[in-house]
């Protein structure tokens, strides 16, 4: 599957402050992770780090705590966002799942790759 080398810039910003930024982050392996992931029966359960064969395990991480969802990264430890429900994540994934397609398509490589449109149209 091609989705190795597909790197993008990532920025985690939280009330209008960048707090993380990574310059080569894997996206087109992260959609297709998150994407999977947002199909699964897991998702709006349980905890989530990406696992990625170009980046550090956790390089993004979705926690759930009481007062909602968090998003972090192992690189900034001491910092998760403000807590979100599910909805609210779930379309901030689906955004960037767009996004890369959109840029992928821009490169001319079909975006399907990224899961089979039938599922994309389906995340959530």
């Amino acid at each position: 599957m091609l989705l190795l080398d597909i790197e993008a810039e990532l920025s985690l910003w939280e009330h209008g402050r960048e707090v993380w930024r990574e310059q080569h982050f894997p996206v087109a392996e992260s959609a297709h992770h998150l994407a999977r992931r947002l199909r699964s029966p897991e998702a709006g359960r349980e905890d989530f780090a990406l696992d990625s064969m170009q980046a550090e395990k956790g390089l993004l991480r979705f926690v759930n705590s009481d007062e909602g969802w968090r998003v972090g990264s192992v690189f900034t430890p001491d910092f998760w966002t403000s807590p979100v429900t599910w909805d609210v994540l779930a379309a901030q994934i689906k955004q960037l799942d767009r996004a890369v397609r959109e840029g992928v398509a821009g490169m001319g490589i079909e975006p399907t790759f990224l899961s089979e449109p039938s599922q994309a149209a389906s995340i959530g």
